[in-house]
């Protein structure tokens, strides 16, 4: 790819503003994951009550997605992610001055954390209405790129709950929240072509097309197993393989860092050699990886003195044992398939949608954040009923399997009609 053509395409500083958005607004969306090792203890929830409460902000972010977009379409993107920032931050604000002392109350934030989730719908379009065809790939990794906000997540909040109280989390959270706000407010630009309102019966008539669906599934399955990991994978740590909480956001900082900096990788390879090609491939790692960890024994406890060393105590990071590194293994290829392939499935939507990108992010993004919480869901429901997460697992393997099989039905199709006009490889 030329890159200096690829600058003088677009506008870069909307490139950036929409990545530093969506970057800052991923890892409050996430933020429930890692914390959920400290909050939860306060408030005795059970391991099922546990993941549930991190799968609601993911819920929600789903959700919201297609208010959102529709917001954008009508009022501009650059006010919409504006508005957006603003309830996070007020959502923020109140957690932090004033705590969380119930289930409920938690619940509530969660679902203002949606709209930071949300924020998807807005950054993606935001930045895609400036570049041609060609580099759509590209533009929606970097873009979607903000992912690196759990990496973050999962790094330092479980360090600052641990030093300061869960608590304090929310009061350190408003700090980058404030400066990528002023950021966006003062380089994000709307692109110039003109905005089409979108209301329920543009989504109705883009639904009625299967094409839209299969996008969804296949963003279900890339997103969905991203985001999902990323949120569970703290209370899968500290349960099945004893990790302590600061232990267990390193390990989940490992894995997700992998899923966010190969995004934009996968959609440069799928500008290169065809998205269908690469999914292929990715679906095919992503279902090895979670039917491998299905498989993987738990790992064994440390003496309670070591577990009273930490208000989340266990295994500090250089005393896991083996089984736990294997894991972590395990998913870092799965979770760098998963990334790589949100990438893929993104370089094929605007393609296929390009008059109606605004709706079918909405709508693919909305379908991944369910993945997400469907995933989140499972693997709770798997270890309360069974004793263990072999059952989530093996259901998520199922699913990537079902990917490979709708690629195949679609793939000769898409080729021959709207792929061989698009001016890309399909």
């Amino acid at each position: 790819m030329d890159w200096r053509e690829f600058k003088q395409a677009g506008h870069w500083p909307t490139l950036l503003s929409a990545f530093l958005y969506f970057d800052i607004s991923f890892m409050v969306w996430v933020v429930l994951g890692p914390l959920s090792l400290y909050l939860t203890e306060d408030l005795g929830l059970s391991i099922e009550e546990k993941f549930g409460v991190v799968a609601i902000p993911i819920l929600f972010g789903a959700l919201l997605r297609i208010p959102l977009g529709m917001l954008a379409d009508h009022i501009g993107p650059k006010r919409a992610g504006q508005l957006g920032q603003l309830i996070v931050m007020t959502g923020l604000a109140y957690a932090w001055l004033f705590g969380l002392h119930t289930k409920l109350e938690v619940e509530i934030l969660g679902v203002i954390l949606g709209v930071a989730g949300a924020s998807f719908a807005v950054a993606l379009p935001q930045a895609s209405r400036w570049y041609p065809p060609k580099f759509q790939g590209v533009v929606l990794g970097i873009a979607g790129a903000g992912n690196m906000g759990v990496v973050l997540d999962s790094m330092l909040v479980p360090w600052f709950a641990e030093t300061y109280g869960w608590q304090s989390v929310f009061g350190f959270l408003l700090i980058p929240l404030v400066i990528v706000f002023l950021l966006y407010t003062w380089m994000a630009k709307d692109a110039p072509d003109q905005r089409t309102p979108v209301t329920l019966q543009n989504y109705a008539a883009v639904l009625k097309d299967v094409d839209t669906w299969w996008f969804m599934f296949f963003y279900f399955i890339t997103f969905g197993g991203f985001v999902g990991l990323g949120n569970a994978l703290p209370l899968y740590f500290t349960n099945w393989y004893h990790a302590s909480g600061i232990a267990a956001g390193m390990m989940v900082a490992i894995v997700v860092f992998a899923g966010s900096m190969f995004r934009p990788v996968g959609g440069w390879l799928a500008d290169r050699l065809g998205g269908i090609k690469t999914l292929q491939v990715l679906f095919s790692v992503v279902a090895l990886s979670y039917l491998s960890i299905a498989f993987f024994p738990e790992g064994p406890a440390p003496a309670e003195e070591i577990m009273a060393t930490a208000k989340v105590g266990g295994w500090d990071l250089m005393d896991l044992p083996a089984i736990a590194w294997g894991a972590v293994l395990v998913f870092f290829v799965g979770a760098m398939a998963l990334g790589m392939g949100n990438g893929s499935v993104f370089q094929l939507v605007p393609l296929r949608f390009r008059n109606e990108i605004g709706v079918m992010t909405g709508l693919v993004g909305a379908a991944g954040g369910i993945g997400g919480f469907f995933l989140a869901k499972t693997l709770g429901w798997s270890k309360g009923m069974t004793g263990d997460f072999s059952v989530g697992f093996w259901i998520f393997t199922g699913l990537a399997v079902l990917g490979l099989f709708g690629l195949a039905v679609v793939k000769t199709r898409w080729r021959t009609t709207w792929g061989a006009v698009s001016g890309a490889k399909v």
